[in-house]
């Protein structure tokens, strides 16, 4: 195991079956290692994971735990070719202020929790621009934690496109925790 801690096994087969790739750091492509991922393992650490190689692609963020088939990381295949591990705040505090507007406009709510509904919670239909002032946190673009992914870590982040979306659909988050 690391100096940190953090390790993440990728399998081939469902259920930890079949062939695997162990990691404890950022691999940007191991795609020729394992040439499908069906079963992953997280036994320490926060980690996000993506479809392609060097960090592109589809991106889903995994903390500890055992995830047998593709689908318990709301994956849409079996693909997956690189890895980040997450460096979270000791401490565990998480804040970000969310804005309705580009360039941290209009309305801007400040937030510390889970979201499961961001037009339930501050009745605006569309997250413009943020900052994250602690912690790490992912966007999801379905209410209820659902669909694509997106990471934020501490920064600022005064348009979509700047956290990778193409359009500010964002109808819940949440705060990575280990």
């Amino acid at each position: 195991m690391s100096k940190t801690g953090s390790r993440i096994t990728f399998y081939e087969g469902k259920n930890f079956q079949g062939r695997r790739y162990e990691c404890d750091r950022d691999s940007s492509d191991f795609h020729n290692d394992l040439s499908r991922c069906n079963s992953i393992r997280v036994e320490g650490g926060a980690w996000v994971i993506y479809e392609r190689p060097n960090f592109a692609g589809n991106m889903y963020v995994l903390t500890h735990g055992d995830y047998p088939e593709y689908q318990r990381w709301m994956g849409l295949n079996d693909r997956i070719s690189s890895c980040k591990y997450i460096q979270l705040p000791s401490g565990g505090k998480h804040q970000i202020q969310l804005f309705e507007k580009g360039e941290f406009s209009g309305q801007m709510h400040e937030y510390m929790d889970d979201c499961p509904s961001v037009m339930d919670q501050f009745h605006f239909r569309e997250i413009h621009s943020c900052k994250v002032l602690e912690g790490a946190w992912i966007f999801y673009e379905h209410p209820n934690f659902r669909g694509r992914q997106y990471l934020l870590e501490r920064g600022e982040y005064s348009k979509p496109v700047e956290w990778g979306a193409t359009s500010p659909v964002v109808q819940s988050f949440r705060r990575v925790v280990e």
